[in-house]
Formats: C-alpha cells, sequence, structure tokens
C-alpha cells in the first residue's frame, strides 16, 4: 500500500482541530445516576426493618394510652375490682364537683405562670451574656447547664433542706442579712409553700432556655450586628430590632415546650411537699398521681384527660396567636 495514501486516510478519520489550542474537545454529559426501582422485596425489607421500632411504640405507647383513656369512663378502682362497668362521664362529673379541683387549677396557673416568666427573662439574659466572647467562657456554660443534668425529685428534695424552718440555709441568710427575725416555715405555711417551690422550678428551669435561646443566638450572623452598629443602634434598638425578631420562631416554640412540660412536671413538688399543706401546692399532675395512689383509677384517667385536652386547646391558640403575629411583622 502506498504510504502517501495511508497518512492521507488517518488525517481524515482523525477530529477536526479545535479553534482555541489547549481546548480539549467536548465531552458528552456524564450519565445521571439513576434511581433504585422500588420493588415489593425492597418494601418488604424497609418494613422489616421498621417493625421492630412501631412494635415497641405501639406496645408501651398507643396501648397504654388508649386503656388509660377507656379507664376515665369505667369505674375502675383497685379497692373493688368486682364492679369495673361503664359510668361514662360520672367520673369527670365527679371531679368538676370537687371544690379541690378548682384550688388544683388555680395553683397550677400560678405553677405554670410564675416560673415561665422568670425562667424566660433570665435565660435570655444569660444567654446574652453567653455569646460574648471572653475568658472561661465555656466553663461558666458548663456550670450553668449543670442543673438540667440533675433529677428534677432529686432538686425537690435539694431545696427541701434549703428551705427547712430549723436549720435551711435560705432562713439562715435572710437572719443574717437582717430581712426577718424569726426563721419562716416556707413548706409548712399555705402562704409561702407555693413561693417555694416556683423558686425551686426557676432555677431549675433556666437552664432550658439558656440553652435553647443560645443556639439559636449564634445562627445570628455578626455582620448584621456590625451594619447596627455602622448605622448607630444602641443595644436596646439592637435587641428589639434585630436580636428578637431574628429568632422570634425559636423563642416561641421554647415558651410553648417549656408550658407544656412544666404543666405535667410533678418532680419538684413531689420531692419538697407532696402537695401540700391542704393541698396548697397541689397541680393538676400532682393531684392525679395522689389519686391513682388512691387506688381510684377511673377518676384519675379523667383527670388525665382533663390535662390532655387544656394543652391541646392552649397549644391550638399559642400557635394560631403567633403564627398570626409573625405574619404581620415579616
Amino acid at each position: 500500500m502506498n504510504p502517501s495514501t495511508t497518512d492521507a486516510k488517518a488525517r481524515q478519520a482523525a477530529p477536526p482541530p479545535t479553534d482555541t489550542p489547549g481546548r480539549a474537545a467536548a465531552r458528552p454529559p456524564a450519565p445521571r445516576p439513576r434511581r433504585p426501582v422500588f420493588t415489593g422485596r425492597r418494601g418488604l425489607s424497609i418494613a422489616a426493618f421498621m417493625a421492630p421500632a412501631a412494635l415497641f411504640v405501639a406496645v408501651f405507647v398507643y396501648y397504654p394510652m388508649i386503656a388509660g383513656g377507656q379507664m376515665a369512663f369505667r369505674n375502675w378502682n383497685l379497692n373493688d375490682l368486682t364492679d369495673t362497668s361503664w359510668v361514662g362521664l360520672k367520673n369527670f362529673k365527679g371531679i368538676l364537683d370537687d371544690p379541690v379541683f378548682y384550688t388544683v387549677l388555680g395553683n397550677t396557673a400560678v405553677w405554670v405562670v410564675g416560673s415561665i416568666v422568670p425562667q424566660f427573662v433570665i435565660g435570655f439574659a444569660i444567654a446574652l451574656w453567653l455569646r460574648r466572647k471572653f475568658r472561661f467562657r465555656g466553663l461558666y456554660q458548663a456550670l450553668i447547664f449543670f442543673p438540667w443534668a440533675i433529677s428534677g425529685f432529686l432538686i425537690g428534695i435539694l431545696f427541701r433542706w434549703m428551705f427547712n424552718s430549723e436549720f435551711g440555709v435560705v432562713n439562715d441568710l435572710l437572719e443574717k442579712a437582717h430581712l426577718i427575725d424569726t426563721p419562716i416555715p416556707w413548706l409548712a405555711d399555705p402562704k409561702t409553700a407555693m413561693t417555694a417551690v416556683v423558686i425551686a422550678n426557676i432555677w431549675y428551669g433556666v437552664t432550658f432556655f439558656t440553652i435553647m435561646i443560645l443556639a439559636a443566638l449564634q445562627s445570628i450572623p455578626d455582620e448584621i450586628y456590625e451594619a447596627a452598629a455602622l448605622d448607630g443602634a444602641g443595644k436596646v434598638r439592637t435587641l428589639f430590632q434585630i436580636t428578637i425578631p431574628s429568632i422570634r420562631a425559636t423563642l416561641a416554640l421554647t415558651v410553648l415546650l417549656r408550658v407544656i412540660w412544666i404543666f405535667n412536671f410533678p418532680d419538684i413538688i413531689f420531692g419538697m411537699t407532696g402537695g401540700g399543706p391542704s393541698n396548697e401546692t397541689h397541680i393538676v399532675t400532682t393531684w392525679m398521681i395522689s389519686i391513682t395512689q388512691q387506688g381510684d383509677y377511673g377518676k384519675a384517667s379523667a383527670v388525665g384527660l382533663i390535662v390532655v385536652a387544656m394543652l391541646m386547646v392552649f397549644s391550638v391558640f399559642y400557635l394560631t396567636a403567633t403564627r398570626e403575629r409573625n405574619g404581620k411583622t415579616s
């Protein structure tokens, strides 16, 4: 074969030269990854992995809820299990006719409002302080977050000793500061018992607000504060026009979660007073537990359903109000 003919064919088969020197030839786009095909076998595998968790939730969550809910409509008393007949709304009527129930409702309102407002204010202030960079900030964070790792019942026992009328540290400090002349029976006096348990709950719950608000504050870019400082905005204006609007959703959710938590938080009260004296520190959940201890499961279940209904109504109204407010401000 003639060499010149071979060279000519090779030149014809070669790709045409590019216009720009050094530019590589255009490559075809990479194929997109194919989605896995959902088959019956794959569905069975997913169901097999989810079955243990679903069974656990059904047995230990939903079944007790349904069983406890139906007890509210039955004559279910451990002192006489021979008659567990259906009584309808009799248990609810007995609760509404009981004057202690309205005392407990008032105590619950004082317990929730008196705890949530100071916890929010103090927790917000501490979170603003911890957002700043200073020496040993990590140590201060650990000390502030430490109470949240302790059991609420142990906190109640600790504060019961602190508020002891004979050798409690609270009376000792007040006497040394010349604020009182004689020891105050904090937990034995109906006028001061609720104040004592609220103070203990405030100390315990500040940590929750500090953790949640500090996490939200750290998500705000520093450039926004630098721009506000250049515009001449003071600390108060920056707080109400930048900080709070930026974390409004987190604040609303944190308050809602904390209200539900405090409403259902009997640990400190049981550790300090057990609901006494004369039911003056009983809230709805502690009263429900005391009824359970008496063996009247039907009445206690009715109280539990009333608690669920109250929290659901509050959550709906609260979320609706905060959503409308956020919509107007955005």
